[in-house]
């Protein structure tokens, strides 16, 4: 196993990371950052991590997904707005061969699609750009261009003067037809894209603090960060979800003293000793502790302070880790690395990115203590945004403390090495953080760290702010479980919502404050909208089935589909065709809730074709292409829903 790793390693086929073990999983081969077979040799601060799973798991699976993607990427609202492009460049050089228009005018023809469809499907507002330079009026130019322009075998049937100089493109059959031949080709790569380009892109989300359940905001932060992760592999992109684990520093300690005050109390009585009044109060470290005392009885009250501490710390962690583990995989989120805290510690590596800013100039020391000069690395990337100094000032910026005066490291400095060894030692292109709102404020300064040390922290490393959420039922806010009487946790919501349900409603923008509706998330009703979604998904499949039974089936290739003309046909077409373009949206925008408005429209597009186009009792020809029509729906709708991880029933 061994040696087929150090292969594929040298073939480039699986990759070196930072350690990220916690010492109790380290691999028997290495120690002290060498490897005992003396195969691999390393800093002291950095493992080569070599594992067959980096590449026959999700990792190769995704690098298939873009290599896929690439060769058959199919854009078809792009594809239209790329011919009206070259059409109107074309006829604008027929133009100036003739001496009708003046030749070097440089500008790209923009395309879009207007809000009102009734003159056109698409427009340029090339003659009003150029005219300009032309010196010429846009209209003018405009009717110069249409009568240089040949439409015969593109996707457009008309091209039409609008307004001061717009020039309007209606779509013909052509175009309706090769949407429905795209997705019957492309099945579930259907959406797919390559503007990425392979670009490495680390998602880390949730990294909830193990110390114990996750919450609401954990919930949100997980699917928001696993929606993302996917829309970004859907525009080509070989990404990698990360879950840093924070089983380092104070909280750890404060963990280890909750349980230890508990394990006393279990055996001596309460009054035996006073709880920390900053601990960890959950019913969770009471059952941790009963768990503790189940396994070592009372031997542990004869143990040093900080053999009771350090154990009592890893017989949580072991316990919780793996909880919340399958927990995020109950609710279908898997993550492809689980980047422990404590290996950056242990292995030197945050010491020396501490070291690396100190021989960088951006450190200084007081009170014992060692600083870093937050403040002037802010004021720098500041003024490079073209803020005054005047105005900097009033901002109150301050430093930072790196190493406290009893040599401790500060949980800023491990941060800063763990966005180091994102970019330093595993070379990812872009990292995205989903953080809570609260964390507004550490956004400038984990960037300007990165600045600092020369890794382009400022378009390297995006943060996305989520808000916070809120349960309601019947009108009510929930604060608790129903079930257990305690805080609603992940575990909590679901047993009582269906997942499909949870990742919908959290999948929402992610900058505004949400009400999680606990009643209408279990209602079965076109209310509820993953429902109504699932519910378009399910009723095409129970169509198809019962037209087969028929002796209706849906026919592969040619099809006569110019049939397709009535106003409801178009419009689910045009539903379908923009699906890659919801993706590369929501991709662009770090919103993946752009899914969820899409399936919604799509969904309602299927319902307003199906109640007005019938199919049992037509024509042959007519029964052949919107059964066409209605299978690519439930392809489209079924690839929507696996970006957004849920679930495309065939019955409901």
């Amino acid at each position: 196993l061994f040696s087929a790793s150090l292969l594929l390693y040298k073939s480039g086929a699986v990759r070196a990371s930072a350690i990220s073990c916690p010492p109790a999983q380290k691999c028997a081969g290495f120690r002290g950052g060498n490897c005992k077979n003396g195969l691999f040799s390393t800093h002291s601060y950095s493992i080569i991590h070599v594992t067959i799973l980096h590449f026959c798991g999700a990792a190769a699976r995704r690098r298939i997904n873009y290599e896929r993607a690439r060769e058959k990427a199919m854009n078809m609202i792009q594809s239209a707005k790329d011919q009206i492009a070259a059409l109107t460049r074309s006829a604008y050089r027929a133009a100036v061969q003739e001496g009708l228009l003046p030749d070097g005018v440089e500008t790209v023809p923009a395309v879009e699609i207007p809000k009102d469809t009734a003159n056109g499907d698409y427009t340029t507002t090339f003659c009003l750009a150029a005219s300009k330079a032309m010196r010429k009026n846009p209209r003018e130019v405009a009717k110069i261009l249409t009568e240089h322009m040949d439409l015969s075998d593109t996707y457009f049937t008309s091209v039409e003067i609008a307004g001061p100089g717009f020039l309007n493109f209606r779509l013909g059959d052509k175009w309706y037809a090769d949407v429905l031949t795209a997705v019957e080709e492309e099945k579930g790569d259907y959406g797919r894209d390559n503007w990425l380009g392979g670009k490495k892109y680390m998602v880390e989300f949730v990294s909830a603090n193990p110390t114990g359940p996750m919450h609401m905001g954990n919930a949100r932060g997980g699917v928001l960060g696993d929606t993302l992760a996917e829309v970004l592999d859907w525009s080509g992109a070989n990404v990698w979800r990360e879950f840093y684990v924070n089983d380092f520093g104070n909280q750890i300690e404060k963990f280890a003293k909750s349980i230890e005050a508990r394990y006393i109390q279990l055996i001596k009585g309460e009054d035996a000793i006073e709880f920390p009044e900053d601990g960890y109060h959950g019913d969770d470290i009471r059952e941790l502790a009963k768990a503790f005392y189940d396994v070592h009885g009372d031997s542990y009250l004869e143990k040093s302070v900080e053999e009771r501490h350090a154990d009592m710390a890893r017989f949580g962690l072991d316990r919780n880790i793996p909880k919340m583990k399958s927990d995020l995989e109950r609710y279908g989120i898997k993550f492809d690395e689980w980047f422990f805290e404590s290996s950056l510690h242990n292995s030197g590596y945050v010491k020396d990115t501490v070291e690396e800013l100190h021989k960088l100039g951006w450190t200084y020391e007081k009170e014992g203590a060692l600083w870093l000069k937050t403040a002037d690395i802010m004021r720098e990337q500041y003024r490079k945004q073209g803020k005054k100094d005047e105005d900097i000032d009033k901002l109150d910026l301050k430093d930072d403390v790196l190493r406290r005066a009893n040599g401790f490291y500060t949980y800023f400095a491990g941060d800063i090495a763990y966005h180091r060894n994102k970019f330093a030692v595993r070379h990812f292109d872009k990292v995205i953080n989903i953080w809570g709102a609260d964390h507004h404020g550490h956004v400038a300064r984990m960037k300007g760290a990165m600045d600092a040390l020369g890794l382009d922290g400022t378009n390297r490393l995006d943060i996305v702010l989520m808000q916070l959420v809120k349960l309601v039922r019947d009108g009510e806010v929930v604060r608790m479980s129903k079930r257990t009487g305690k805080t609603i946790s992940l575990s909590d919501l679901l047993d009582e919502i269906p997942v499909d349900a949870c990742r919908y409603f959290f999948n929402a923008k992610p900058d505004t404050q949400m009400e999680f509706d606990l009643g209408l998330a279990v209602r079965e009703d076109s209310e509820n909208p993953i429902y109504y979604i699932q519910y378009a998904h399910a009723r095409i499949c129970s169509l198809l089935k019962a037209l087969e039974e028929e002796g209706h089936s849906v026919k592969p290739g040619a099809v006569d589909l110019s049939i397709l003309s009535s106003d409801a046909e178009h419009a689910l077409i045009k539903e379908l065709s923009s699906f890659a373009e919801e993706i590369r949206m929501a991709a662009r925008d770090y919103d993946p809730s752009y899914i969820n408005r899409y399936l919604m429209r799509l969904a309602a597009a299927f319902h307003k074709f199906y109640n007005a186009c019938r199919i049992k009792g037509e024509d042959e020809a007519v029964i052949d292409a919107r059964l066409k029509l209605a299978s690519a729906t439930r392809q489209v709708l079924a690839n929507g829903l696996k970006v957004i991880g849920c679930s495309a029933p065939e019955k409901m």
